[in-house]
């Protein structure tokens, strides 16, 4: 039971209201003016026993909202006699101002046009697959989609900071007219634990972290990312920069390092492009693991910011579930500043939990790294191999990754090669 507050009413619509009073069983409601309503609602004007009550209603009987009905459907006729109206219809136009909670509409052509029948009430269980909007939908027969799918509103997504890949039951109700599926009435479970308890776990960004200390094995034979293994070593939680000059070979790096993870089952991967050439977006896509977002170098630097977000706000729920995500993002160039520090900041190693590593590319390093990998554009026009500049690279606290022998290798490697650099 939820005791509802004036300030939550008062924010509603007017057509929702009318749904919460008719949950209530008010008589006339629909007379009333919106500050009228509310005051009814909420039991200020005199009760049936002369006493004064909040408004109480169980949370878990409130209607869902749905969809508003396509521009183009027309109303019904307002000649009817009104004892001749469904509470359907008063349902469905109680929802119609938020979107947000109800099934895709029948002209929404994004997704398949069946609508299963399926009884209200019943719970299912399903995996998470997120859609580009900020909605989702339960696949009851992974991974392909299914009639019997049933559609998980944005609001809902939010809220319980759902995932693709996600474990979800609860139930369902019935397709509205202006709906093509089913839709989750609520979320009771996410992989096996309470949603409550879910939601009630710390935010991810005040979970305590620590420097990375298990190495990101690479196992690769490739010269250039054996050099960075051993020479810059990355870690569960590594916030990394590839830099170079243009043709330097930081895509191609990024490309091999991506192949060397790919298909590890400890590690969710994914790729996001902002900012590249056409052509390169064909090679990622022919690639083992697709990027989950791709633009080019025509977008904005707002979609390209938005598709990077989107992508490490995904990566980092897995993290603070205790998994270990890993974003490869080519390139922050051409986003805003602001945005390409704020992707590198949710890089981090959760102290006794998962982690979240990001590894991007640019022109330069924007401070607050833990590893910088240089590439030397001299090396790489001429074909030579390894390509790691050594001089400009580095990684904080290498000896937590490598141990205190490996770290004084890296030093020794570092002090050579300076000194080669002061002969030449």
């Amino acid at each position: 039971m939820a005791v509802l507050e004036r300030s939550e009413l008062q924010a509603s619509t007017l057509a929702d209201l009318h749904a919460i009073a008719d949950q209530l069983g008010l008589d006339g409601f629909r007379r009333l003016r919106k500050d009228d309503l509310i005051e009814a609602i909420l039991g200020d004007g005199p009760s049936p026993d002369g006493v004064d009550e909040p408004a109480v209603v169980d949370s878990e009987e409130l209607p869902v909202p749905v969809p508003e009905p396509e521009p183009d459907r027309a109303e019904p006729s307002r000649g009817k006699r009104r004892g001749s109206r469904s509470s359907a219809g008063r349902a469905r136009r109680s929802g119609s101002a938020q979107k947000d909670d109800g099934g895709p509409a029948k002209g929404d052509s994004s997704e398949p046009h069946e609508k299963p029948a399926r009884d209200s009430g019943r719970v299912v269980e399903g995996v998470v697959e997120l859609l580009g909007n900020g909605s989702a939908f339960l696949r009851v027969a992974p991974p392909e989609p299914s009639d019997n799918d049933v559609y998980i509103s944005a609001a809902q997504v939010r809220r319980c900071e759902l995932v693709s890949g996600d474990r979800v039951t609860g139930p369902v109700r019935t397709p509205r007219r202006s709906e093509r599926y089913p839709s989750l009435v609520r979320i009771d479970t996410i992989n096996g634990v309470s949603a409550d308890t879910v939601s009630d776990a710390a935010r991810y960004e005040d979970l305590p972290v620590a420097y990375p200390t298990e190495r990101l094995a690479l196992g690769s034979q490739d010269p250039t990312l054996e050099a960075i293994e051993w020479l810059t070593p990355l870690g569960r939680g590594s916030r990394a920069v590839i830099v170079g000059s243009a043709h330097a070979g930081k895509t191609e790096t990024l490309r091999s390092l991506l192949a060397s993870v790919s298909g590890r089952e400890d590690v969710d991967v994914s790729v996001v492009l902002a900012g590249v050439r056409p052509e390169e977006i064909a090679l990622w896509q022919e690639g083992t693991v697709p990027p989950v977002a791709a633009l080019s170098f025509a977008a904005s630097a707002d979609a390209q910011g938005q598709a990077v977000e989107r992508a490490v706000d995904a990566a980092k729920r897995v993290a603070a579930r205790g998994g270990h995500a890993l974003v490869l993002i080519d390139s922050l160039d051409g986003l805003h500043p602001q945005a390409a520090r704020k992707a590198l900041a949710l890089a981090r190693n959760l102290r006794d939990g998962g982690s979240l590593t990001v590894i991007a590319t640019a022109s330069s390093p924007f401070g607050g790294e833990t590893t910088v990998i240089a590439l030397d554009v001299g090396l790489t026009s001429t074909g030579r191999q390894p390509i790691l500049d050594l001089l400009n690279s580095s990684t904080l606290k290498p000896e937590l990754l490598v141990g205190t022998d490996g770290a004084r290798a890296i030093a020794q490697a570092r002090a050579a090669a300076t000194e080669a650099a002061g002969q030449a």
